[in-house]
This record gives structure tokens, sequence and C-alpha cells, in this order.
């Protein structure tokens, strides 16, 4: 199991109570936007298909024609700004969108594990791509989550950008203590029922077991604001926020990684999250 796998993994599992509620929040599923749009479509056409395509289908057809305006919601915009600096539609990680979608209105399982980790990683790229527009600390590229690799180097790119995900999350939910032993049996045994092999499960063992490593983790970061964004992100999927220690480590890690107070209350709102 490579690393996108295994964060779609933990993301099914779920590193918090509220990890799937943000999610669906992150897609526009508590206002009329666009995952509540697919469920419309899904309904009316009586399932929904295949992961990465039957659902990445209906995301590229719903961008063509009207625009993602008509979508409404954070992501269709996002998606039609994000097309267009990309060259098209077809560019962007629509299948894994697509994936991740399935799984929040019900779908999914094995066979889309590695879908819904690209699509953990374009939906964090959306939420940098917004949160980072109009504050002098956007680039004017687009998050490399939100693209569709295009090349083995590309892949591999996105693979580290998993990895650095992935450890952003357990690190967050070691900010009120250490990860105690129920709560690591809990995911590693969601984990094996999803398929996970033991080398994956060793890794999460490991990684859930080891000191925090924050500064190795801003500093993996070097700097980079899209990828900044969505670390900040990533950290509040997987904890509740709901300690004055998680509060603390949020603080410190916005600082640490330099991200301005106006794009951290943007990612927040993006998943309903009362400011920190």
């Amino acid at each position: 199991m490579n690393i996108t796998d295994l964060l779609g993994g933990m993301m099914q599992a779920g590193m918090a109570p509220s990890t799937n509620r943000r999610l669906k929040n992150a897609m526009g599923g508590q206002g009329g936007g666009l995952l509540e749009s697919l469920g419309g479509m899904l309904g009316g056409q009586g399932g929904q298909g295949s992961a990465g395509g039957g659902l990445g289908d209906l995301l590229s057809g719903a961008l063509g024609g009207k625009g993602a305006g008509g979508l409404g919601g954070m992501l269709g915009d996002v998606l039609g700004q994000a097309g267009q600096r990309t060259g098209g539609k077809q560019n962007l990680a629509l299948g894994g969108l697509g994936a991740l979608a399935g799984a929040l209105l019900g779908g999914g399982g094995r066979s889309m594990r590695g879908a819904l980790g690209g699509g953990v990683m374009a939906l964090l790229g959306a939420m940098a791509f917004k949160a980072l527009q109009g504050t002098g600390q956007e680039s004017g590229k687009v998050p490399l989550g939100l693209t569709e690799p295009q090349t083995e180097s590309d892949q591999r790119a996105l693979e580290q950008q998993a990895g650095l995900v992935l450890q952003a999350m357990i690190n967050a939910a070691k900010s009120d203590g250490q990860i105690d032993r129920e709560e690591i049996q809990r995911i590693v045994g969601k984990l094996q029922e999803m398929g996970a092999d033991e080398e994956a499960l060793n890794y999460v063992r490991t990684e859930m077991q080891a000191p925090m490593r924050t500064d190795h983790l801003i500093a993996a970061v070097g700097g980079q604001p899209e990828i900044a964004a969505e670390i900040y992100a990533a950290s509040l999927m997987a904890i509740e926020v709901d300690t004055p220690a998680e509060k603390m480590y949020l603080n410190q890690l916005a600082s640490g990684l330099r991200l301005d107070p106006q794009i951290t209350r943007r990612i927040e709102e993006m998943i309903g999250l009362q400011p920190v």
C-alpha cells in the first residue's frame, strides 16, 4: 500500500469523530453545494457508478457548459478557476474528488481506497487554493493534489506530499497527549478491514507511538504557502479542537507555517469550525 492509499484509508477510518462531517462541509454538503448537487444527480441516475469514473464523470459533466458557479459552493468555484489555469477541467483530479464524494454519500470500499486518497489530496489542494486567494501569499500555481499527475515525477511528488499530510494528521492527534492504545487499535483495526498490509499497519503504529515532530513537519513544508495551508487543513480534520492543548497546538502550527490569520480563518470556515 502506498502513502496515498493509506491516507485514504485513514480518512475512511476517521481520525476524529468530526472528520467525516468536516469533509462534507468542505465539499459543500451543508449548504446546497457541490456534494448535494452530486447527490441529486446520482439520485436521478439511480446509482453511484464506479468510484473513479462515475462520480468523476458527473463532476466533469457538471463543470462543462454551465461553469463551476452553477454547482454552488466553494469547491465548484475553485474547480472552475483551477481548470482555467491548467488548460481545462480534464487536467484536474476529478476522479479522486468523485471517489471522495462517493464515500461521503455512503458508497465506496476497498476498491476505491486509492482514488479516495487522491480525492483527499485534491480537496485539500482546493481548500488551499481558495484560502490563499487575495492574501498576498498565493503563488499563482494550482496545488499539486488538485491536478492529475502527468509524469512519474509528479506522482512521486504527490506521494511525498501525501506523506506530509498523513504525518500532520497524526501529529495533531498527539497534541493533547499521546494517542492511547485503544485509539491506535481502533484505527489499525479499521485499516485491516480495508485491506491494509502489515507494512502499512506497522507504519501507522510507529508514527502514532513516536514523539511529536512539529518542527520537522514545519521544516519539510519549506515555507511553501499552498502546502502549508493543506497541512493546516488536514490537521483540523484529525482533531476535535475542543481542548486548550489542541487550540494551542494549532496556533503554534499556523505560526510556524507562516500562515496569516486570515488564511486559517478561511480554512476553519470551510470545514464549519468556529475560529480557534
